[in-house]
């Protein structure tokens, strides 16, 4: 067990860590990402709302600092707690000029309190200029990179115009692990045109390169992206909850159990979701999830086999 619960959360490792609560601030760093300023495309990938997953981080017109500061200001209500950890989530937020994204990450980390940060970001997105800055702060503060994967299905990134391939991706993951940089993975669960077994092949390939964390997000439909008028003219099925909570306990039980969960759903905007409309109740999903886990009796890992993963 991992606490009370049956997965290993963000929450639970981070207090084994350190010994005590550690709050996430989100910032907007003003980024941009290749898909969406001409370098790849324009408008992102199929799935990408304008806030480039950024709907719940700060304003990009104000300073880190001051979007720490109203961030603690808005979290310290709900948790006690003087030490943080400073995530860059929206957009890619490893895109751009070296010396403009030092200022940045070290702006954070020379706040009071500050002991690490979160970093999201792509696979083409990590030269060896930003993997030696990675480098440099890992050395000194509490540091995880995020990558969005997404899916080892072919097919499916370049539906979703993820715009990089696998090779791509295994070069760049390899390079972080091997300056010791921990790597969190994001992959979307209900991807138009794959089945449980496609998505299950995603998870043995991660059991496979064992990041140290991964995120499990229900794909959502957002108003005004690709994916909304992609959903409008093929009418692929959306996931029902029953079925969703079924495939993460699957998927929860292939993962090893060295793996940090850092999110097993997801919630978007109210105003903006097309569906499915039941992931805006994230704690019934949550609770389900642990339900159909106790109702398992299982835990994280107990059907995980280490293989090698066949592409």
């Amino acid at each position: 067990m991992f606490g009370n619960l049956r997965y290993r959360t963000l929450s639970y490792e981070l207090e084994k860590t350190f010994g005590e609560k550690i709050i996430k601030l989100s910032v907007n760093g003003g980024f941009t990402c290749p898909n969406r300023d001409g370098t790849k495309g324009y408008n992102g990938c199929i799935f990408c709302s304008g806030s480039g997953g950024g709907d719940f981080a700060g304003n990009p017109e104000r300073s880190i600092t001051k979007q720490i500061e109203k961030q603690i200001a808005l979290l310290s209500r709900k948790w006690k707690s003087d030490r943080y950890i400073v995530y860059f989530g929206t957009f890619t937020s490893t895109y751009g000029n070296i010396d403009e994204l030092r200022k940045k990450y070290y702006e954070a980390l020379d706040y009071p309190g500050v002991i690490g940060l979160a970093i999201s970001t792509r696979a083409d997105c990590l030269s060896e200029e930003v993997v030696m800055l990675l480098e440099e702060i890992n050395r000194q503060y509490y540091l995880w990179v995020e990558i969005g994967l997404q899916t080892v299905n072919h097919e499916t990134a370049d539906l979703i115009r993820r715009g990089y391939d696998l090779e791509l991706f295994e070069d760049r993951f390899n390079r972080l692990k091997t300056s010791d940089i921990k790597v969190v993975l994001h992959l979307i669960l209900g991807l138009p045109g794959e089945k449980r077994d496609d998505i299950l092949k995603t998870i043995d390939y991660i059991s496979y390169i064992i990041p140290w964390g991964v995120k499990l997000h229900l794909l959502h439909v957002i108003k005004n992206t690709d994916l909304e008028a992609y959903y409008n003219l093929s009418f692929f099925v959306l996931m029902e909850m029953d079925e969703y909570v079924d495939l993460v306990c699957d998927c929860v039980e292939r993962l090893p159990e060295s793996i940090v969960l850092h999110r097993i759903t997801g919630d978007g905007k109210k105003s903006d979701l097309v569906g499915p409309l039941w992931s805006l109740n994230k704690l019934k999903v949550i609770s389900e999830i642990n339900r159909e886990m106790v109702l398992r009796n299982s835990i994280q890992g107990c059907k995980y086999e280490p293989k090698h993963y066949a592409k």
